[in-house]
């Protein structure tokens, strides 16, 4: 599709929840290596004993910021055989407006990403997206994680 074509559909999907992306499950190990890979090793991430002693939570947590960072995966953007907007030659994450961090996210747990489109736009020769990215925690009323992510769309 152009980017005209791609725009028109986008627009008339402004306001819209867009994706809902399969359940996943919130292991230690990927806590831990995303603990390893940004030296952020507090124990309420990396230590299930001394969390499960000490902690509100009753063991450890995901880290807010690899919540967030799982965006890219769980809006499907990172599979080259089903992409997202077919026809583009890339889709630049460039920022983000807004960013909370309203619950925990327990080891253990199973989280989904909700994405609804607020804006959709072209800048520059792209399609400059908007969306609120909602993460749940199967089982929780609040959301572990809400962002206004912004993304860029090239053809």
């Amino acid at each position: 599709m152009s980017l005209a074509d791609t725009l028109a559909e986008l627009q008339q999907q402004v306001g819209q929840e867009t994706h809902v992306s399969d359940w996943l499950d919130m292991t230690q190990e990927m806590v831990d290596n995303f603990g390893a890979a940004t030296f952020d090793n507090q124990w309420i991430h990396t230590d299930p004993q001394r969390a499960a002693a000490e902690s509100p939570y009753g063991g450890t947590i995901a880290h807010g910021y690899f919540t967030l960072s799982l965006y890219p995966y769980l809006r499907g953007l990172v599979d080259e055989s089903t992409p997202l907007f077919p026809g583009s030659r890339q889709v630049i994450n460039y920022g983000l407006n807004k960013l909370r961090f309203p619950a925990a996210v327990p080891v253990g747990s199973r989280i989904r990403a909700r994405c609804e489109l607020l804006a959709a736009e072209e800048v520059k020769g792209s399609i400059e997206l908007v969306e609120k990215y909602s993460v749940e925690v199967e089982g929780l009323d609040r959301p572990a994680c809400i962002a206004e992510a912004i993304m860029r769309v090239y053809f």
